[in-house]
């Protein structure tokens, strides 16, 4: 998709967005059924069905996906097509690249093995490998306003409110 292309298909819902400010509000839902036999929960993605289990940190055997794993792709699939969106609309050629997020767990919080042990990730790092001619100044760009928009990205650096209900 080239530049052209991205703003004949984002001009109309820009505007609608201006003119309607509550239509640009969606909710996004995501499930997931709980497997009767083992410690799993099968999440429907639109696209494949994951199951998704035990780490091989607390117990799993490393035949399901981890949900520890599947946040750190969202973010990998997130930042990649922002920074796709971001580079087009600026006009910075990537030939090809590679996204990659790691994370730091320490699973004595998870396994209640000791409770000053933070649950969930400690750290997260982000990384871009691009192929590309563009300047320091615009990889400089393109990574701020990579980490501007990137729904996922924001979404963890500025955590909403989060409820669990029955």
């Amino acid at each position: 998709m080239d530049l052209e292309q991205l703003r004949a298909i984002q001009a109309p819902l820009k505007e609608k967005y201006r003119q309607a400010p509550d239509a640009a509000t969606i909710t996004l839902r995501a499930s997931g059924s709980l497997d009767s036999s083992s410690i799993a929960c099968k999440v429907d993605t639109g696209r494949a069905l994951v199951e998704a289990g035990l780490h091989p940190a607390t117990g799993g055997d490393g035949s399901q996906a981890c949900s520890g794993d599947m946040l750190l792709e969202a973010l990998v699939a997130c930042a990649g097509v922002t920074l796709k969106a971001v580079a087009t609309s600026l006009g910075v050629a990537i030939r090809q690249g590679t996204v990659r997020a790691e994370g730091d767990l320490d699973f004595r919080g998870t396994l209640a093995v000791d409770k000053a042990a933070p649950v969930g990730f400690r750290d997260i790092r982000l990384s871009f490998d691009l192929d590309t001619d563009a300047t320091a100044e615009q990889l400089t760009t393109l990574y701020k306003l990579t980490e501007r928009y990137c729904v996922i990205y924001q979404t963890l650096k500025n955590p909403p409110s989060l409820a669990l209900t029955a």
